[in-house]
């Protein structure tokens, strides 16, 4: 069987993992599902205008404004 790595191997994957990585960790650390979160970010972010600073803020992960489908509801 052929081995897969799970270690980035160039400064620029380090850095893309990195970046992945934190997102996840701080959508878990308030309270969101990591998968919808990242899904959301990745259907809003391609539409919107990043030079607008105000039009980022709904998208972090204390917003209040976020679907409820990435909030994760403990039992």
């Amino acid at each position: 069987m052929e081995e897969r790595r799970f270690l980035p191997i160039t400064p620029k994957g380090a850095r893309a993992s990195a970046i992945i990585y934190s997102i996840v960790e701080t959508a878990l650390a308030n309270g969101l599902n990591p998968y919808y979160y990242l899904r959301f970010l990745f259907e809003q972010l391609p539409n919107m205008n990043l030079t607008d600073v105000d039009a980022i803020d709904p998208l972090f992960p204390w917003s209040t404004t976020l679907p409820v489908s990435c909030i994760t509801f403990k039992r």
